[in-house]
């Protein structure tokens, strides 16, 4: 399993490799790097294994462990994975940094960079992390990055704090407009797609119509400012739109339902993959030369076991 290289200012945080298992051994040499870990990591016999556990990971793609580096340097161990604790696939966060390089701010700069990572590239709904009691100085990180308290239990061996931090809307998309040149055809087709991937009617005035899921909204208008009555795909603007469809099972239904609802399927020839060999997508268009996307989602890779 392998996970992206993440740059901040100051640090890179990249893959675990079995050549960083000495430095990752030097990093917990300090027993306080391990203190409120039930294992005790400054034996080395002990990060070792940490370690291997670690290599052996597999998971969903984006996820697992980083080593921190600065300056060529490895100064700390990160990751971001499925919970071993808590229930649901639920995503945890962890951190751990050589105190030699404490006081400067250099964990909160890498956790940050996960927690971007977490809901930019990989769209995670939350992330949480388990803090022990005691830990107060991971407790402040941690409410410095936007996490919420939201209870405790015992993890770990020890008392725990649970805590969730959320994405926030900055820089997410607020909403799309499309001009179209006929308004009840753009709702037969919009409509009935949207609805069926669990979009609600949002706002409804003479002339468009919006559909709504989560923060986002989608408009379809007859606007009497349009300067022409068709739509190009493949000229320059937009070319399409791309929505999660469910399991490909459900992107196969949809296409086959869509044709009866002002859809009309593209590159049949090469479906359902006509995006690659791993990508199982419906293509169609409507009759005002719109075209939507349905994308299958991916199989998920667990955790052994």
């Amino acid at each position: 399993m392998t996970v992206p290289d993440l740059r901040t200012a100051r640090l890179r945080l990249r893959g675990l490799e079995p050549t960083d298992t000495e430095a990752i051994v030097r990093v917990f040499a300090d027993p306080d790097t391990s203190r409120f870990l039930a294992a005790d990591l400054s034996d080395p016999g002990q990060c070792r294994a940490s370690v291997e556990r670690r290599l052996a990971y597999t998971g969903p793609d984006g996820t697992g462990h980083w080593v921190v580096e600065r300056d060529g340097v490895v100064i700390g161990l990160a990751h971001l994975r499925p919970s071993a604790e808590l229930s649901g696939d639920l995503v945890e966060i962890g951190y751990f940094l050589d105190p030699a390089h404490g006081g400067q701010g250099l964990a909160t700069e890498a956790a940050a960079a996960l927690l971007r990572h977490a809901f930019t590239a990989l769209g995670l709904p939350a992330v949480w992390a388990l803090v022990h009691e005691s830990n107060v100085a991971s407790r402040k990180l941690v409410r410095r990055l936007g996490f919420t308290d939201v209870g405790g239990g015992e993890h770990y061996g020890g008392p725990h704090r649970v805590l969730v931090a959320l994405p926030t809307a900055l820089g997410q998309w607020h909403h799309v407009e499309l001009w179209v040149p006929d308004l009840e055809r753009a709702e037969e087709s919009f409509g009935w797609l949207l609805t069926e991937l669990g979009w609600q009617e949002h706002q409804r005035r003479r002339d468009g119509v919006s559909w709504k899921l989560g923060a986002g909204y989608l408009v379809v208008q007859q606007s009497p400012a349009l300067t022409g009555a068709t739509h190009d795909r493949r000229a320059p603007g937009l070319s399409h739109l791309a929505l999660h469809a469910g399991p490909p099972e459900r992107v196969d239904q949809l296409a086959e339902a869509a044709l009866a609802h002002g859809w009309r399927p593209l590159f049949a020839d090469r479906y359902p993959h006509t995006g690659g060999p791993d990508h199982h997508a419906a293509y169609l268009e409507n009759a005002d030369g719109f075209e939507i996307e349905l994308v299958a989602e991916s199989p998920r890779v667990t955790r052994p076991g």
